[in-house]
């Protein structure tokens, strides 16, 4: 092929090249959308594992772990609870019940730079939820935490968010797109009779308990000479 054919072949694989960006580059910068929603997984192992199924069609086993997360994300980097716990550690403590099952959830609110407003949300909870067997994930999750839902979406755990239901951010923060760091969740923790009994008294209380004991036995004390020095006076 001569120079001259070859510039006219060239200009037009430009014009392809050009065409097919302008295409292909907007249709991955809306794929890159990101939203501020609740996300819904299941422990597998010692991972998160994001839920293939809505809580409504999932029905979650006798000594499972779920977990909630509320976040910033997009629809391929999803962002998983930052503290996992095992099914011991939250839920080792309560007692089995006939008829029903047990399950452990763990719900992480999320960080300031994730909320709309920059409001630093609860820390990360770890509860155990007692339901009926046939119990769905959702309503495993409104057994242990107040729920808004829309449409079948979870809007707000705990009155987090106050507003709004998975709304898509438009952009999106440095704080927001910063990784994640790992968080010591809070579990449940029996406290037996024993240690009750054991346990200081709340302020306040301790010290008039202590003052009213001293003052019976010096009342005691004092009763106990004055009847001994009756007794001498009688035998005089």
């Amino acid at each position: 092929m001569s120079r001259t054919t070859l510039r006219p072949a060239l200009a037009a694989l430009s014009l392809i090249v050009a065409l097919v960006a302008a295409v292909v580059v907007p249709a991955q910068s809306a794929s890159a959308a990101a939203y501020r929603y609740w996300g819904y997984f299941q422990l597998q192992g010692s991972a998160w594992a994001f839920a293939s199924k809505g809580p409504e069609q999932v029905t979650p086993a006798d000594g499972s772990v779920e977990g909630w997360r509320f976040a910033v994300a997009g629809e391929s980097d999803s962002r998983t609870p930052r503290a996992t716990a095992t099914f011991a550690d939250l839920c080792g403590t309560t007692p089995a019940e006939t008829g029903k099952k047990r399950v452990g959830v763990v719900i992480d609110y999320g960080r300031g730079a994730d909320t709309e407003d920059g409001t630093e949300p609860p820390a990360p909870a770890g509860k155990c939820a007692v339901v009926a067997s046939a119990a769905t994930g959702a309503e495993v999750l409104a057994s242990v935490a107040a729920v808004r839902a829309e449409n079948g979406l979870v809007c707000a755990v705990d009155q987090h968010p106050a507003k709004g239901c998975g709304g898509e951010v438009k952009e999106v923060s440095a704080q927001a797109q910063a990784a994640d760091t790992p968080v010591t969740l809070s579990t449940p923790k029996a406290v037996s009779e024993g240690d009750a009994a054991a346990a200081p008294a709340a302020d306040g209380e301790g010290a008039p308990i202590m003052a009213y004991a001293g003052i019976a036995v010096a009342v005691a004390a004092a009763a106990g000479l004055l009847l001994a020095a009756r007794r001498r006076r009688a035998d005089h």
